[in-house]
Protein backbone atom coordinates (compact mmCIF):
# COMPACT_ATOMS: atom_id res chain seq x y z
CA UNK A 1 0.00 0.00 0.00
CA UNK A 2 1.51 3.35 -0.96
CA UNK A 3 1.86 5.77 1.93
CA UNK A 4 2.27 9.02 0.03
CA UNK A 5 -0.80 11.22 -0.31
CA UNK A 6 -1.57 14.26 -2.42
CA UNK A 7 -0.69 17.39 -0.51
CA UNK A 8 -1.40 21.05 -0.77
CA UNK A 9 0.23 24.01 0.92
CA UNK A 10 -1.34 25.57 3.97
CA UNK A 11 -1.69 28.85 2.10
CA UNK A 12 -1.95 30.16 -1.45
CA UNK A 13 1.72 31.08 -1.66
CA UNK A 14 3.15 27.95 -0.10
CA UNK A 15 6.76 27.34 -1.12
CA UNK A 16 9.68 25.22 -0.14
CA UNK A 17 12.66 26.74 1.60
CA UNK A 18 15.71 26.41 -0.66
CA UNK A 19 18.63 24.30 0.38
CA UNK A 20 20.75 26.18 2.88
CA UNK A 21 23.66 28.09 1.54
CA UNK A 22 26.34 30.03 3.32
CA UNK A 23 24.30 33.10 4.23
CA UNK A 24 22.86 33.68 7.69
CA UNK A 25 19.29 33.55 6.37
CA UNK A 26 19.75 29.91 5.42
CA UNK A 27 20.10 29.00 9.09
CA UNK A 28 17.07 31.02 10.25
CA UNK A 29 14.70 28.00 10.06
CA UNK A 30 17.12 26.03 12.23
CA UNK A 31 17.29 28.81 14.81
CA UNK A 32 13.50 29.09 14.88
CA UNK A 33 12.90 25.37 15.34
CA UNK A 34 15.68 24.92 17.90
CA UNK A 35 14.40 27.84 19.98
CA UNK A 36 11.01 26.14 20.33
CA UNK A 37 12.55 22.75 21.10
CA UNK A 38 14.92 24.28 23.66
CA UNK A 39 11.99 25.80 25.58
CA UNK A 40 10.18 22.48 25.71
CA UNK A 41 13.10 20.43 27.05
CA UNK A 42 14.28 23.17 29.42
CA UNK A 43 10.87 23.16 31.11
CA UNK A 44 11.26 19.47 31.94
CA UNK A 45 14.31 20.04 34.17
CA UNK A 46 14.35 23.70 35.21
CA UNK A 47 11.31 23.16 37.44
CA UNK A 48 13.10 20.62 39.66
CA UNK A 49 15.16 23.27 41.45
CA UNK A 50 12.26 25.73 41.75
CA UNK A 51 9.50 23.40 42.95
CA UNK A 52 10.48 23.33 46.67
CA UNK A 53 10.32 27.14 46.77
CA UNK A 54 7.06 27.14 44.79
CA UNK A 55 5.54 24.67 47.24
CA UNK A 56 6.41 26.87 50.21
CA UNK A 57 5.19 30.14 48.67
CA UNK A 58 1.93 28.72 47.30
CA UNK A 59 1.29 26.43 50.31
CA UNK A 60 1.05 23.42 48.00
CA UNK A 61 0.53 19.90 49.31
CA UNK A 62 2.93 17.10 48.44
CA UNK A 63 0.48 15.87 45.79
CA UNK A 64 0.26 19.37 44.35
CA UNK A 65 4.04 19.63 44.16
CA UNK A 66 4.20 16.28 42.35
CA UNK A 67 1.61 17.41 39.81
CA UNK A 68 3.47 20.67 39.18
CA UNK A 69 6.41 18.54 38.04
CA UNK A 70 4.74 15.47 36.53
CA UNK A 71 1.59 16.97 34.99
CA UNK A 72 3.62 18.68 32.26
CA UNK A 73 5.51 15.48 31.41
CA UNK A 74 2.36 13.35 31.32
CA UNK A 75 0.51 15.62 28.87
CA UNK A 76 3.64 16.22 26.80
CA UNK A 77 4.45 12.52 26.37
CA UNK A 78 0.84 11.43 26.00
CA UNK A 79 -0.08 13.83 23.18
CA UNK A 80 3.10 13.65 21.07
CA UNK A 81 1.61 11.29 18.48
CA UNK A 82 -1.55 13.39 18.35
CA UNK A 83 0.58 16.47 17.68
CA UNK A 84 2.40 14.63 14.91
CA UNK A 85 -0.86 13.49 13.28
CA UNK A 86 -2.27 17.03 13.46
CA UNK A 87 0.90 18.37 11.80
CA UNK A 88 0.61 15.89 8.93
CA UNK A 89 -3.06 16.79 8.45
CA UNK A 90 -3.10 20.58 9.01
CA UNK A 91 0.49 21.50 8.10
CA UNK A 92 3.48 21.19 10.38
CA UNK A 93 4.30 24.91 10.40
CA UNK A 94 0.76 25.82 11.42
CA UNK A 95 0.69 23.28 14.26
CA UNK A 96 4.24 24.20 15.36
CA UNK A 97 3.34 27.90 15.58
CA UNK A 98 0.12 27.08 17.41
CA UNK A 99 2.14 25.04 19.89
CA UNK A 100 4.61 27.89 20.47
CA UNK A 101 1.73 30.32 21.05
CA UNK A 102 0.00 27.95 23.50
CA UNK A 103 3.25 27.18 25.32
CA UNK A 104 4.20 30.87 25.66
CA UNK A 105 0.74 31.89 26.90
CA UNK A 106 0.71 29.00 29.38
CA UNK A 107 4.16 30.03 30.64
CA UNK A 108 2.81 33.51 31.35
CA UNK A 109 -0.11 31.96 33.23
CA UNK A 110 2.33 29.84 35.27
CA UNK A 111 4.32 32.94 36.21
CA UNK A 112 1.15 34.72 37.36
CA UNK A 113 -0.33 31.73 39.21
CA UNK A 114 -1.99 32.83 42.48
CA UNK A 115 -2.23 29.28 43.89
CA UNK A 116 -1.05 25.73 43.33
CA UNK A 117 -4.22 24.56 41.54
CA UNK A 118 -3.95 27.33 38.97
CA UNK A 119 -0.27 26.52 38.42
CA UNK A 120 -0.99 22.81 37.89
CA UNK A 121 -3.66 23.65 35.28
CA UNK A 122 -1.29 26.02 33.49
CA UNK A 123 1.43 23.36 33.49
CA UNK A 124 -0.98 20.92 31.83
CA UNK A 125 -1.61 23.47 29.07
CA UNK A 126 2.15 23.93 28.73
CA UNK A 127 2.41 20.18 28.13
CA UNK A 128 -0.18 20.48 25.35
CA UNK A 129 1.87 23.23 23.68
CA UNK A 130 5.02 21.12 23.95
CA UNK A 131 3.28 18.15 22.32
CA UNK A 132 2.39 20.37 19.35
CA UNK A 133 5.91 21.82 19.06
CA UNK A 134 8.18 18.77 19.13
CA UNK A 135 6.82 16.56 16.30
CA UNK A 136 6.67 19.51 13.93
CA UNK A 137 10.22 20.57 14.76
CA UNK A 138 11.86 17.60 13.03
CA UNK A 139 9.34 17.63 10.17
CA UNK A 140 10.07 21.34 9.52
CA UNK A 141 13.82 20.71 9.49
CA UNK A 142 13.33 17.87 7.03
CA UNK A 143 11.30 20.22 4.86
CA UNK A 144 13.65 23.19 5.17
CA UNK A 145 16.87 21.28 4.47
CA UNK A 146 16.24 18.68 1.73
CA UNK A 147 19.96 18.28 0.94
CA UNK A 148 21.26 15.31 3.03
CA UNK A 149 24.45 16.94 4.36
CA UNK A 150 22.67 20.12 5.46
CA UNK A 151 19.86 18.05 6.95
CA UNK A 152 22.31 15.99 9.00
CA UNK A 153 23.93 19.15 10.37
CA UNK A 154 20.51 20.56 11.21
CA UNK A 155 19.44 17.34 12.96
CA UNK A 156 22.74 17.36 14.87
CA UNK A 157 22.19 20.87 16.22
CA UNK A 158 18.55 20.07 16.98
CA UNK A 159 19.69 17.06 18.99
CA UNK A 160 22.24 19.09 20.92
CA UNK A 161 19.44 21.33 22.19
CA UNK A 162 18.03 18.44 24.23
CA UNK A 163 21.26 17.76 26.09
CA UNK A 164 22.00 21.43 26.67
CA UNK A 165 18.48 22.26 27.86
CA UNK A 166 18.12 19.17 30.06
CA UNK A 167 21.45 19.61 31.80
CA UNK A 168 21.41 23.41 31.95
CA UNK A 169 17.93 23.42 33.52
CA UNK A 170 19.07 22.87 37.12
CA UNK A 171 21.87 25.43 36.74
CA UNK A 172 19.65 28.10 35.21
CA UNK A 173 16.79 27.31 37.60
CA UNK A 174 19.04 27.61 40.64
CA UNK A 175 20.39 30.94 39.37
CA UNK A 176 16.93 32.41 38.71
CA UNK A 177 15.36 31.18 41.95
CA UNK A 178 18.24 32.51 44.05
CA UNK A 179 18.28 35.94 42.36
CA UNK A 180 14.94 37.11 40.88
CA UNK A 181 12.48 34.48 42.14
CA UNK A 182 10.77 31.31 40.93
CA UNK A 183 8.29 33.09 38.64
CA UNK A 184 11.15 33.92 36.29
CA UNK A 185 11.57 30.19 35.63
CA UNK A 186 8.44 30.63 33.49
CA UNK A 187 8.81 34.27 32.43
CA UNK A 188 12.06 33.43 30.65
CA UNK A 189 9.99 31.53 28.07
CA UNK A 190 8.12 34.64 26.93
CA UNK A 191 10.89 36.38 24.93
CA UNK A 192 12.14 33.03 23.61
CA UNK A 193 8.64 32.09 22.45
CA UNK A 194 8.08 35.47 20.80
CA UNK A 195 11.38 35.27 18.89
CA UNK A 196 10.69 31.66 17.90
CA UNK A 197 7.24 32.56 16.54
CA UNK A 198 8.57 35.56 14.61
CA UNK A 199 11.47 33.61 13.07
CA UNK A 200 9.19 30.72 12.11
CA UNK A 201 6.59 32.90 10.40
CA UNK A 202 9.24 34.88 8.52
CA UNK A 203 11.70 32.16 7.53
CA UNK A 204 10.01 28.74 7.52
CA UNK A 205 7.93 27.85 4.47
CA UNK A 206 4.31 26.79 4.77
CA UNK A 207 3.98 23.03 5.07
CA UNK A 208 1.80 20.72 2.98
CA UNK A 209 -1.64 19.93 4.32
CA UNK A 210 -3.34 16.59 3.85
CA UNK A 211 -6.92 17.42 4.73
CA UNK A 212 -8.19 14.01 3.60
CA UNK A 213 -6.13 12.27 6.28
CA UNK A 214 -8.28 10.98 9.11
CA UNK A 215 -6.97 11.59 12.62
CA UNK A 216 -8.38 8.20 13.78
CA UNK A 217 -9.46 9.36 17.21
CA UNK A 218 -9.84 5.85 18.72
CA UNK A 219 -6.17 5.17 17.94
CA UNK A 220 -5.16 8.60 19.27
CA UNK A 221 -7.01 7.95 22.54
CA UNK A 222 -5.30 4.56 22.84
CA UNK A 223 -1.89 6.19 22.35
CA UNK A 224 -2.64 8.87 24.95
CA UNK A 225 -3.80 6.22 27.42
CA UNK A 226 -0.75 4.03 26.76
CA UNK A 227 1.86 6.75 27.18
CA UNK A 228 0.10 8.51 30.07
CA UNK A 229 -0.40 5.28 32.04
CA UNK A 230 3.14 4.10 31.35
CA UNK A 231 4.72 7.44 32.25
CA UNK A 232 2.64 7.73 35.41
CA UNK A 233 3.52 4.18 36.46
CA UNK A 234 7.22 4.77 35.85
CA UNK A 235 7.17 8.04 37.79
CA UNK A 236 5.40 6.36 40.70
CA UNK A 237 7.82 3.39 40.57
CA UNK A 238 10.62 5.72 41.60
CA UNK A 239 8.67 6.70 44.73
CA UNK A 240 6.61 3.61 45.59
CA UNK A 241 8.76 0.76 44.28
CA UNK A 242 8.19 -1.58 41.34
CA UNK A 243 6.05 -4.06 43.30
CA UNK A 244 3.48 -1.47 44.43
CA UNK A 245 -0.08 -2.42 43.29
CA UNK A 246 -0.69 1.01 41.75
CA UNK A 247 2.51 0.71 39.68
CA UNK A 248 1.67 -2.82 38.53
CA UNK A 249 -1.89 -1.79 37.67
CA UNK A 250 -0.61 1.17 35.65
CA UNK A 251 1.82 -1.03 33.70
CA UNK A 252 -0.90 -3.62 33.04
CA UNK A 253 -3.39 -1.02 31.82
CA UNK A 254 -0.70 0.54 29.61
CA UNK A 255 -0.11 -2.87 28.00
CA UNK A 256 -3.86 -3.27 27.37
CA UNK A 257 -4.05 0.20 25.80
CA UNK A 258 -1.02 -0.57 23.60
CA UNK A 259 -2.66 -3.77 22.39
CA UNK A 260 -5.84 -1.83 21.62
CA UNK A 261 -3.79 0.67 19.60
CA UNK A 262 -2.10 -2.10 17.60
CA UNK A 263 -5.47 -3.74 16.85
CA UNK A 264 -7.01 -0.43 15.82
CA UNK A 265 -4.07 0.38 13.53
CA UNK A 266 -4.40 -3.02 11.86
CA UNK A 267 -8.10 -2.40 11.12
CA UNK A 268 -8.08 1.35 10.39
CA UNK A 269 -8.42 2.58 6.80
CA UNK A 270 -6.20 5.60 7.54
CA UNK A 271 -3.90 4.62 10.44
CA UNK A 272 -1.97 7.12 12.53
CA UNK A 273 1.27 5.32 11.69
CA UNK A 274 0.92 2.41 9.24
CA UNK A 275 2.10 -0.91 10.63
CA UNK A 276 4.10 -1.38 7.43
CA UNK A 277 6.32 1.48 8.56
CA UNK A 278 6.63 0.08 12.06
CA UNK A 279 7.74 -3.25 10.61
CA UNK A 280 10.56 -1.49 8.77
CA UNK A 281 13.84 -2.24 10.56
CA UNK A 282 15.11 1.34 10.25
CA UNK A 283 11.94 2.85 11.75
CA UNK A 284 11.42 0.49 14.67
CA UNK A 285 15.13 -0.10 15.31
CA UNK A 286 15.97 3.62 15.26
CA UNK A 287 13.11 4.35 17.68
CA UNK A 288 14.29 1.66 20.13
CA UNK A 289 17.88 2.96 19.90
CA UNK A 290 16.52 6.38 20.92
CA UNK A 291 14.69 4.81 23.85
CA UNK A 292 17.84 3.03 25.05
CA UNK A 293 20.23 5.97 24.92
CA UNK A 294 17.73 8.29 26.60
CA UNK A 295 17.23 5.62 29.28
CA UNK A 296 20.96 5.48 29.95
CA UNK A 297 21.79 9.20 29.66
CA UNK A 298 18.93 10.65 31.71
CA UNK A 299 19.26 7.88 34.26
CA UNK A 300 22.91 8.93 34.63
CA UNK A 301 22.02 12.64 34.94
CA UNK A 302 19.32 11.91 37.54
CA UNK A 303 21.40 9.62 39.75
CA UNK A 304 24.48 11.85 39.40
CA UNK A 305 22.41 14.87 40.51
CA UNK A 306 21.28 13.00 43.63
CA UNK A 307 24.84 11.84 44.29
CA UNK A 308 26.24 15.36 44.09
CA UNK A 309 23.52 16.95 46.25
CA UNK A 310 22.76 14.27 48.85
CA UNK A 311 26.11 12.55 49.27
CA UNK A 312 28.58 15.31 48.46
CA UNK A 313 26.56 18.26 49.78
CA UNK A 314 26.59 20.29 46.57
CA UNK A 315 24.06 23.10 46.16
CA UNK A 316 21.70 23.12 43.17
CA UNK A 317 23.94 25.63 41.42
CA UNK A 318 27.08 23.60 42.17
CA UNK A 319 25.35 20.45 40.92
CA UNK A 320 24.59 22.15 37.62
CA UNK A 321 28.24 23.12 37.33
CA UNK A 322 29.34 19.59 38.25
CA UNK A 323 27.22 18.19 35.40
CA UNK A 324 28.61 20.71 32.94
CA UNK A 325 31.21 18.32 31.41
CA UNK A 326 28.37 16.17 30.08
CA UNK A 327 26.55 19.25 28.78
CA UNK A 328 29.60 20.75 27.12
CA UNK A 329 30.14 17.65 24.99
CA UNK A 330 26.59 17.51 23.61
CA UNK A 331 26.87 20.50 21.27
CA UNK A 332 30.35 19.58 20.05
CA UNK A 333 29.41 15.94 19.43
CA UNK A 334 26.16 16.79 17.60
CA UNK A 335 27.86 19.28 15.28
CA UNK A 336 30.72 16.87 14.61
CA UNK A 337 28.42 13.93 13.83
CA UNK A 338 26.34 16.10 11.52
CA UNK A 339 29.45 16.97 9.54
CA UNK A 340 30.88 13.45 9.49
CA UNK A 341 27.68 11.67 8.46
CA UNK A 342 28.08 12.78 4.86
CA UNK A 343 31.45 11.01 4.72
CA UNK A 344 30.94 7.93 6.85
CA UNK A 345 27.18 7.38 6.84
CA UNK A 346 25.03 7.03 9.93
CA UNK A 347 25.70 3.49 11.17
CA UNK A 348 29.38 3.96 12.18
CA UNK A 349 28.54 7.14 14.09
CA UNK A 350 25.65 5.61 16.04
CA UNK A 351 27.58 2.43 16.89
CA UNK A 352 30.74 4.28 17.91
CA UNK A 353 28.76 6.78 20.00
CA UNK A 354 26.97 4.02 21.89
CA UNK A 355 30.20 2.11 22.53
CA UNK A 356 31.95 5.24 23.83
CA UNK A 357 29.03 6.08 26.13
CA UNK A 358 28.95 2.48 27.40
CA UNK A 359 32.65 2.70 28.19
CA UNK A 360 32.04 5.92 30.15
CA UNK A 361 29.29 4.52 32.39
CA UNK A 362 31.16 1.26 32.85
CA UNK A 363 34.15 3.32 34.00
CA UNK A 364 31.96 5.13 36.56
CA UNK A 365 30.58 1.80 37.83
CA UNK A 366 34.14 0.49 38.24
CA UNK A 367 35.49 3.66 39.88
CA UNK A 368 34.81 2.51 43.44
CA UNK A 369 32.48 3.45 46.28
CA UNK A 370 33.40 7.10 46.69
CA UNK A 371 35.53 8.25 43.74
CA UNK A 372 36.94 11.78 43.68
CA UNK A 373 35.03 14.15 41.43
CA UNK A 374 37.88 14.53 38.89
CA UNK A 375 37.64 10.78 38.20
CA UNK A 376 33.99 11.24 37.16
CA UNK A 377 34.62 13.95 34.57
CA UNK A 378 35.77 11.53 31.84
CA UNK A 379 32.79 9.15 32.28
CA UNK A 380 30.33 12.07 32.10
CA UNK A 381 32.06 13.48 29.03
CA UNK A 382 32.00 10.06 27.35
CA UNK A 383 28.28 9.60 28.05
CA UNK A 384 27.39 13.11 26.86
CA UNK A 385 29.57 12.89 23.76
CA UNK A 386 28.48 9.36 22.80
CA UNK A 387 24.75 10.04 23.24
CA UNK A 388 24.79 13.22 21.15
CA UNK A 389 27.15 11.65 18.59
CA UNK A 390 24.56 8.88 18.02
CA UNK A 391 21.48 11.11 18.13
CA UNK A 392 22.01 12.65 14.68
CA UNK A 393 22.28 9.29 12.93
CA UNK A 394 19.33 7.73 14.72
CA UNK A 395 17.18 10.80 14.00
CA UNK A 396 18.13 10.69 10.32
CA UNK A 397 17.35 6.96 10.23
CA UNK A 398 13.84 7.31 11.64
CA UNK A 399 12.95 10.39 9.60
CA UNK A 400 14.43 8.89 6.44
CA UNK A 401 12.32 5.75 6.85
CA UNK A 402 9.08 7.74 6.74
CA UNK A 403 7.56 9.26 3.58
CA UNK A 404 6.83 13.01 3.72
CA UNK A 405 3.13 12.33 4.33
CA UNK A 406 4.05 10.76 7.69
CA UNK A 407 6.99 12.98 8.72
CA UNK A 408 5.13 14.40 11.72
CA UNK A 409 4.01 10.96 12.89
CA UNK A 410 7.55 9.56 12.55
CA UNK A 411 8.97 12.47 14.54
CA UNK A 412 6.31 11.93 17.19
CA UNK A 413 7.10 8.20 17.40
CA UNK A 414 10.82 8.88 17.83
CA UNK A 415 10.30 11.50 20.51
CA UNK A 416 7.67 9.41 22.32
CA UNK A 417 10.04 6.45 22.63
CA UNK A 418 12.78 8.79 23.86
CA UNK A 419 10.44 10.24 26.50
CA UNK A 420 9.56 6.73 27.64
CA UNK A 421 13.29 5.95 27.83
CA UNK A 422 13.93 9.03 29.95
CA UNK A 423 11.08 8.25 32.34
CA UNK A 424 12.21 4.63 32.65
CA UNK A 425 15.82 5.61 33.33
CA UNK A 426 14.85 8.09 36.03
CA UNK A 427 12.36 5.69 37.65
CA UNK A 428 14.78 2.77 37.67
CA UNK A 429 17.62 4.94 38.96
CA UNK A 430 15.46 6.18 41.82
CA UNK A 431 14.32 2.67 42.68
CA UNK A 432 17.88 1.32 42.71
CA UNK A 433 19.07 4.12 45.00
CA UNK A 434 16.15 3.55 47.37
CA UNK A 435 16.45 -0.25 47.46
CA UNK A 436 20.23 -0.62 47.76
CA UNK A 437 21.86 -1.29 51.11
CA UNK A 438 24.02 1.81 50.65
CA UNK A 439 23.87 4.75 48.25
CA UNK A 440 27.08 4.01 46.35
CA UNK A 441 25.97 0.44 45.56
CA UNK A 442 22.71 1.68 44.05
CA UNK A 443 24.56 4.34 42.06
CA UNK A 444 27.11 1.88 40.64
CA UNK A 445 24.36 -0.61 39.77
CA UNK A 446 22.47 2.13 37.93
CA UNK A 447 25.59 3.07 35.95
CA UNK A 448 26.25 -0.58 35.07
CA UNK A 449 22.68 -1.01 33.79
CA UNK A 450 23.07 2.21 31.76
CA UNK A 451 26.27 0.84 30.21
CA UNK A 452 24.43 -2.36 29.28
CA UNK A 453 21.66 -0.29 27.65
CA UNK A 454 24.25 1.56 25.57
CA UNK A 455 25.81 -1.76 24.47
CA UNK A 456 22.38 -3.09 23.48
CA UNK A 457 21.76 0.07 21.49
CA UNK A 458 25.09 -0.37 19.69
CA UNK A 459 24.19 -3.94 18.69
CA UNK A 460 20.72 -2.90 17.54
CA UNK A 461 22.13 0.05 15.57
CA UNK A 462 24.51 -2.29 13.75
CA UNK A 463 21.50 -4.25 12.49
CA UNK A 464 18.92 -1.51 11.94
CA UNK A 465 20.69 1.76 11.06
CA UNK A 466 21.60 1.89 7.37
CA UNK A 467 24.97 3.31 6.39
CA UNK A 468 23.09 5.79 4.20
CA UNK A 469 19.54 6.90 4.92
CA UNK A 470 17.18 5.46 2.32
CA UNK A 471 14.18 7.54 1.27
CA UNK A 472 10.88 5.86 2.05
CA UNK A 473 8.49 4.93 -0.73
Amino acid sequence: MPFAEPARGDGPDAARVPAPGSGPRSWAPLLAVCAGYFMVILDVTIINVAVPVIGRELAASLTGIQWITDGYTLVFAGLLLTGGALGDRLGNRRVFCSGVAVFTAASAACALAPNAGFLVAARLVEGLGAALIVPGSLALLQQAYPEPAARSRAFGLWGSMAGIAASAGPLLGGLLVSTVGWRWVFLINLPVGAVCLLLTLRNVARSPRRATRSLDWPAQCAVVATVALLTAALNEAGRRGWSDPAVLAGLGLAAVAAAAFALRERLARSPVLPLGLLRARAMSGGAVVGLLFNFAFYGMVFTASLEFQHQRGFSALATGLALFPAVAMTTFASVLSGRLSGRTGDRPLVVCGMLLAALGLAGWAAAGDDPAYPLLIAPMMAAGFGTSFALTGSTTTVMGAAPPAYAGAASALFNTTRQIGSATGVALGGSLLAAAADYSTGLRTSMAIGALAYLTAAALAWRSVPVRARPAS
